[in-house]
């Protein structure tokens, strides 16, 4: 009964990180702070792809808040923070304007979390649920 409860306890509170995590990126993208504007200048997207994605990351937190559609706001988050990490190898750097990597290290938790999200709604997934039946 405890290994229930722990889990889903662990379950609410990654769910709850990650809405806070991407929550807190949208001020500084839909205001167009200079971190923002000079990152998504370095990827050739500005502002187009700054807002666009402010925007998918307020649709992945709708999804991360209504229960039945946790794993749709898991799967957006994954590949989100999947280009985000892949942007700072390809072209940003570990380290962007001497954020000591902060940014770089949100996004991998981000993305570690979603994959926790993902694996714990296996079974509300279409499809990926026949991949790893349970009893």
């Amino acid at each position: 009964m405890e290994s229930i409860l722990s889990k889903t306890y662990v379950f609410h509170l990654m769910r709850f990180l990650i809405v806070f995590i991407i929550g807190q990126t949208l001020y500084f993208k839909y205001t167009g702070s200079e971190e923002s504007r000079y990152i998504f200048t370095i990827l050739g997207m500005e502002p187009w792809g700054r807002i666009g994605l402010a925007v998918l990351e307020t649709i992945c937190i709708g999804f991360l808040l209504f229960p039945k559609l946790v794993w749709v706001g898991a799967l957006l988050s994954f590949n989100l923070m999947l280009g985000a990490i892949l942007s700072h190898f390809v072209f940003l750097g570990i380290v962007v304007q001497d954020d000591g990597g902060l940014l770089f290290l949100l996004a991998v938790i981000v993305f570690l979390f979603s994959i926790y999200l993902l694996y714990f709604e296996r079974k509300k997934i279409p499809y990926i649920r026949d991949l790893f039946p349970t009893n």
